[in-house]
């Protein structure tokens, strides 16, 4: 396995949009990818005909992804078809076929998302092995296991991850300005590319994010890129 360079540059997903305000914070801020979640439980829930809209504004080489939680197939591969370039994230229970199948065969790329436990029991979760199971995916996003899906905003231990895993991370859970920059020293060696993906630590409210939040997360991104 490549490993990266302490210059790599660490891509940023800014998720749980639900206005065009917010779509536009974050591509001016510098994100490389915004997130639409499409689970009903969620406080950050968006239609699929929502989630359509706010990616048309997105300029080229911004990708949105849209968040799934145990969906039907038919619904996944519906909502994907009508958002352009989207990207799929698995958050539930979906099996490694079910992902597959999800994402049109390989139609369209897709992260399978990694609940770590929080605290000591961190250790015992395999992520070697569930990278292998995922191999198809197009990375294994990190997020701390919580009661609730999609995400709960907190930051499991990631001194307890393997020091090496052969694919692609993308490390969520608990991030904010603040911190951000100490996971991506901690990991930015473990994979083949590491990249970060953020809610509710850029979010004045649920659902609502900050612009000034999203861009000193941003600036704190590039602050680690640039140390050795």
């Amino acid at each position: 396995m490549t490993t990266p360079s302490s210059l790599a540059r660490t891509r940023i997903k800014i998720c749980g949009l639900t206005r065009e305000a917010d779509v536009d914070a974050a591509v001016e801020a510098g994100a490389d990818a915004v997130g639409f979640v499409l689970y009903a439980a969620s406080p950050r829930a968006v239609s699929v005909e929502r989630a359509a809209v706010l990616a048309a504004r997105l300029p080229p080489f911004v990708t949105p992804v849209l968040l799934f939680v145990n969906e039907p197939e038919a619904a996944t591969l519906d909502a994907l078809s009508r958002v352009a370039g989207a990207m799929a994230q698995f958050h539930g229970d979906e099996s490694p076929e079910q992902c597959w199948r999800a994402s049109g065969r390989g139609a369209h790329r897709f992260m399978r998302a990694a609940r770590i436990p929080l605290g000591a029991a961190g250790a015992s979760f395999d992520l070697v092995k569930y990278a292998s199971d995922y191999s198809r995916a197009q990375a294994i996003l990190l997020d701390a296991h919580v009661e609730a899906y999609g995400g709960g905003g907190k930051a499991f231990d990631w001194s307890l991850l393997p020091p090496v895993v052969d694919a692609h991370l993308v490390l969520s859970g608990g991030l904010a300005p603040a911190n951000v920059g100490d996971g991506i020293r901690q990991l930015r060696t473990a994979a083949k590319s590491l990249s970060v993906d953020v809610s509710s630590g850029v979010e004045a409210a649920k659902g609502i994010k900050d612009a000034a939040k999203i861009h000193a997360f941003v600036a704190a991104v590039r602050a680690a890129d640039a140390l050795p």
